[in-house]
């Protein structure tokens, strides 16, 4: 089996998810970076992917001299770089945008909606989910205010007002396109029909680290 290298940090409460998802599949042996949150962020909200894959790439050259083969980043907002860092990255990188997209279609969904960041939500996850077509809610700006107080530890309250949207949409599912929904959601007992794209991502990564050296699969975009 390969090692991974991920990079966490970009909050909390997702990366301690992943950390136990990963065990839990079975993913081997790991390293992983903690990046700076406000920094990533700050990228992410003046639009500079450039900087921002930069950033990552450093992160990832790291981990590559730990000892790394295989790359993945444990939150969706920032992959809104991951078109620049696939090009520059030292590693191959299991992209979660990617691994999404591939859920959404094997389940056969043919209109979806996505819970996660403003910037997720509104970009109808950064214009990559091909083949699928995204609405984008009226209430964004009230799923972006609940997922925030969900990463702040707030989750009683903004819990049952994501429920509430989600019941309103007249969609196929609803993509919890934010990794810290992982901490109140999960596929059975939701209330409503959904695809956890995290666990999708953990699964795909594990997939990754048992192929071959030098093989190529689905889940890792041309």
């Amino acid at each position: 089996m390969r090692q991974l290298g991920w990079i966490g940090g970009l909050g909390p409460g997702a990366t301690v998810h992943y950390y136990r998802e990963l065990v839990k599949a079975g993913a081997g042996e790991a390293l992983m970076v903690h990046a700076d949150m406000a920094h990533a962020l700050g990228h992410v909200t003046r639009g500079d992917r450039i900087g921002l894959a930069d950033y990552f790439a450093r992160l990832i050259e790291r981990l590559a001299r730990g000892g790394a083969e295989v790359a993945a980043i444990s939150a969706i907002t920032p992959h809104i770089c991951i078109r620049e860092l696939e090009k520059i990255s030292p590693l191959p990188l299991v992209n979660i945008v990617a691994v999404t997209g591939e859920e959404i279609r094997k389940r056969g969904y043919r209109q979806v909606a996505l819970f996660g960041t403003r910037f997720v939500v509104e970009s109808r996850m950064f214009g990559m989910l091909e083949g699928v077509e995204v609405v984008v809610p009226e209430q964004s700006a009230a799923i972006h205010e609940n997922y925030m107080r969900l990463v702040e530890g707030e989750s009683g309250e903004a819990r049952r007002a994501l429920v509430e949207i989600a019941r309103e949409l007249r969609v196929d599912a609803i993509v919890l396109a934010g990794t810290d929904l992982n901490l109140v959601f999960d596929e059975s007992t939701a209330g409503f029909p959904c695809l956890d794209a995290a666990q999708a991502h953990v699964l795909a990564i594990v997939k990754e680290l048992q192929a071959v050296s030098g093989d190529v699969t689905t889940m890792l975009p041309n």
